[in-house]
């Protein structure tokens, strides 16, 4: 892998650490701000419908201009973002700035995609991906237990401080590794009418509602990971950064499994992974009450979602290889679909009174859907793709066999 990819995994460090560090704080934010947990757990959504709405829109308003310019500029207003709420004097104020915080974030994330595989061959496209997930993974191991560390010792301020530091790094790195770029022009330009096109393709929208399907059987849960520990398994709070911590080390074994196995075995993966989950949250339903087995299915939800991972980024950029750009928003949106609609789903299920073990319940129905999707998305792969044809694909930084670019399709 080029430098400036492993540059990009550790920005998303900084992203990931962000975007679920509130699984760990949830309850001393809560108390602190005077709201309930259900209305503390939509701040996860709200960074999540950030990430939806931004992901396109930034990805169209920077079509044309320098990638690596675009990289730093969204992530100086994520760190500054993060400087707000750390400074938010209520709720509201806090929402708003995760909202915006979320915008820049996922304009990054769709950018630094683009750039991910456009510095490899197609047949290692999932292998880069597999870097920039594992800054979410390693995120869930360091970044999220240290902010709930913070969160308990220092207030819950603290967290956004540090996610602030950790973003300036991550510019510095940018600026000093990511490789100048002019955006393509004449006929190689890109134009946002032609990328659109993409999304006459069934297997893009196939691949869009797995990949929320599965976001949302892992962030349904895990959003509400810390009362399931505390209130349900009856753990100390100084159990939660342990746990989630071991939720981010299942997490970064998953990708890097993952990231190894599904540019041969694509659809192999997404099923692997799914199905473990829905497997994992279904023992969780019936054993959340014992603290041992709360543990480990915490480790083995991590695993089992982000082993499917890579293979979904993967499909993703396969099935849109004609606007590479877009493709990485549509990810990110997929992506965070799946995060607003499982801390939602959570949400309703704790607010009517079937308790916090039910949430588990509600992640493995999501699962099923997950798998169902996928299993429509493996039909359709044999089915003329418009994508690929409709538009110019921009040219690989390496040369490719044509049957490693169409092993990767298969």
């Amino acid at each position: 892998m080029p430098a400036a990819v492993y540059v990009l995994g550790m920005s998303v460090f900084a992203l990931g650490t962000s975007e679920f560090m509130l699984s760990g704080i949830l309850e001393p934010l809560a108390r602190d701000m005077d709201v309930s947990i259900p209305q503390a757990g939509l701040l996860v959504s709200a960074f999540a419908i950030g990430m939806v709405v931004g992901a396109p829109l930034l990805a169209a308003a920077t079509l044309r201009l320098p990638r690596r310019t675009t990289l730093i500029a969204l992530l100086t207003v994520f760190g500054l973002g993060q400087v707000a709420g750390a400074l938010a004097p209520s709720y509201g104020m806090l929402f708003a700035s995760r909202v915006v915080s979320a915008l820049a974030c996922a304009g990054f994330w769709a950018v630094g995609a683009a750039v991910a595989v456009s510095l490899v061959p197609v047949n290692a496209r999932a292998r880069a991906m597999a870097v920039m997930v594992g800054g979410l993974s390693i995120a869930n191991i360091a970044g999220v237990p240290a902010g709930a560390f913070l969160g308990q010792s220092a207030g819950w301020r603290s967290a956004f401080w540090a996610v602030a530091a950790m973003s300036a790094v991550g510019l510095i790195g940018v600026v000093a590794v990511v490789p100048r770029t002019q955006p393509p022009t004449g006929e190689d330009a890109p134009r946002l009418r032609r990328e659109l096109r993409i999304y006459r393709d069934r297997q893009v929208w196939m691949t869009l509602v797995t990949i929320a399907a599965t976001a949302a059987t892992g962030f349904c849960v895990f959003s509400y990971l810390s009362p399931i520990l505390t209130r349900t398994a009856g753990l100390s709070e100084s159990w939660v950064p342990w746990v989630l911590g071991l939720f981010g080390l299942g997490a970064l074994i998953g990708t890097s499994v993952g990231g190894r196995i599904a540019d041969a075995h694509l659809f192999g993966t997404m099923y692997a992974g799914i199905s473990a989950a829905a497997v994992v949250l279904t023992a969780l339903a019936l054993l959340a009450h014992v603290p041992v087995a709360a543990v480990t299915l915490s480790f083995l939800l991590g695993l089992a979602v982000f082993t499917a991972a890579p293979a979904l980024n993967a499909r993703m950029f396969n099935v849109a290889d004609a606007a590479p750009t877009l493709a990485g928003a549509t990810t990110t949106a997929s992506f965070n679909i799946g995060n607003t609609l499982g801390p939602w789903l959570g949400g309703l299920v704790i607010g009517a009174g079937w308790g916090f073990a039910a949430v588990a319940w509600t992640g493995a129905a999501l699962a099923v859907t997950a798998l169902l999707a996928t299993a429509v998305a493996s039909r359709l792969r044999g089915a003329p793709a418009g994508t690929r044809v409709i538009a110019h694909a921009p040219a690989a930084p390496h040369d490719v066999p044509t049957d490693a670019r169409q092993q990767c399709y298969e």
